[in-house]
């Protein structure tokens, strides 16, 4: 046990002036310090095990005499019991360090999933479409939460406005909800437990399934019967748009595929357009038979050397919008989108033509089914491709000329 100085008075403690450590007695170990500045402060020098400490008490005045004893007192019997009061102080600042740094807010958290996967997407749309998703349905409702905090209530705050208006979208957005919180699970920063996002033996229990919900045809297609008078105004219309608009329907070609057509990907001789996997929805090579329309098409435009987009935008140079073809169509206030011709060529395939369905699947690039169809891919059957897509070309043709034929059946 140390010995304790003698104890100094408010008044003999307020005149130390002498730079150093001033003994103030009461408490042993306990000693005013002061530095060369003038700067004063309580200090408690003490063995805690075979190590000694000297354990700052506070700024003196602020901590009056009469208070750095009582705080003297309480250290030296927190050590009495066993405790080594830096340690427990370092051992709190530690744990404090680690609560705040799992207060990670639900927003941060998305953005630090999709920094972290973004590399295993195949394009820059995807990632944008998970920012814009995002961005507009969840982080008004959820963003400032911490992700640890966010419970099934909330994932249905999110998503029961949009469910059943635009359940495609919706479900999409529960499955990126799904995927951050598991990412936030593993990362630690929420418990183990069900993730509140997802949907077997949790929202299922709660939402109607999507497929039950989606009745809306996302794509409407434009009747057989529209289509000659639909090709007499489109091959009137001039533009880039209007071009690939009729590229894509003579390919019965996604819009997104045509739209990003690259003359590197053509073969003019042997009438091939064969699309690259990271640009089709199957992510697998797409050979597409060109029937003579659709090379005379392609002959027919002007080429840049410098320029590899087929359909290059006339504004950015960039690949065209989406929403570019769009506007042809509502110009003409047709109820349609370019993506509905699909389904115009698949209904004119199964309605028109004796061709087998499987050749249409594969046609559209549709992913297989029976093996009846997983044989049309093995085989690819280019050829018997080459005639459908040729006699698709030649029945438009045939329905333009009948429309122009009638002027008074053309769309206005």
């Amino acid at each position: 046990m140390p010995r304790k100085a003698k104890e100094l008075g408010p008044l003999a403690v307020s005149r130390l002036s002498t730079p150093g450590t001033h003994a103030v007695g009461h408490v042993a170990g306990l000693a005013l310090q002061i530095t060369p500045t003038g700067a004063r402060s309580w200090v408690l020098r003490v063995m805690v095990g075979n190590r000694r400490r000297e354990i700052g008490l506070g700024a003196y005045p602020s901590v009056s005499l009469k208070e750095a004893h009582e705080k003297a007192q309480a250290t030296r019997d927190e050590i009495a019991s066993g405790i080594d009061p830096v340690l427990a102080r370092k051992e709190a600042a530690s744990r404090l360090r680690a609560s705040q740094a799992l207060e990670v807010t639900f927003e941060d958290a998305a953005k630090r999933f999709i920094k972290a996967k973004a590399p295993e997407w195949k394009n820059a749309k995807h990632g944008d479409q998970w920012r814009n998703t995002l961005a507009e349905y969840a982080y008004p409702k959820i963003g400032n939460l911490m992700v640890r905090h966010i419970t099934r209530s909330h994932v249905t705050e999110v998503l029961e406005p949009i469910w059943t208006t635009k359940t495609e979208t919706a479900s999409r957005l529960r499955g990126r909800v799904e995927a951050i919180l598991d990412w936030a699970r593993v990362k630690g920063y929420r418990d183990d437990g069900i993730n509140p996002a997802a949907w077997r033996g949790n929202l299922d229990k709660l939402l109607p399934a999507p497929k039950k919900t989606k009745r809306v045809r996302n794509h409407p297609a434009l009747p057989i019967d529209q289509m000659g008078a639909f090709m007499v105004t489109l091959r009137a219309t001039d533009g880039v748009s209007a071009r690939c608009l009729e590229f894509t329907i003579l390919t019965a070609a996604r819009s997104g595929e045509s739209r990003g057509a690259r003359w590197s990907e053509i073969d003019l001789e042997r009438g091939i357009w064969a699309v690259p996997p990271e640009r089709m929805k199957a992510k697998k090579e797409h050979r597409v038979p060109l029937s003579p329309a659709a090379v005379e098409l392609l002959t027919a435009i002007e080429r840049n050397e410098k320029q590899d987009l087929v359909f290059p935008s006339p504004r950015t140079g960039g690949v065209l919008s989406d929403m570019s073809m769009l506007e042809l169509m509502r110009r003409q206030d047709l109820h349609a989108t370019p993506h509905g011709f699909r389904s115009t060529f698949r209904d004119w395939a199964g309605e028109h033509t004796n061709y087998p369905r499987e050749l249409a699947e594969v046609a559209l690039a549709h992913i297989k089914g029976d093996a009846t169809e997983a044989a049309y891919w093995r085989g690819d059957v280019l050829e018997k491709r080459r005639r459908m897509m040729a006699d698709w070309a030649e029945f438009l043709a045939v329905a333009r000329e009948r429309s122009e034929a009638t002027p008074s059946d053309t769309a206005a």
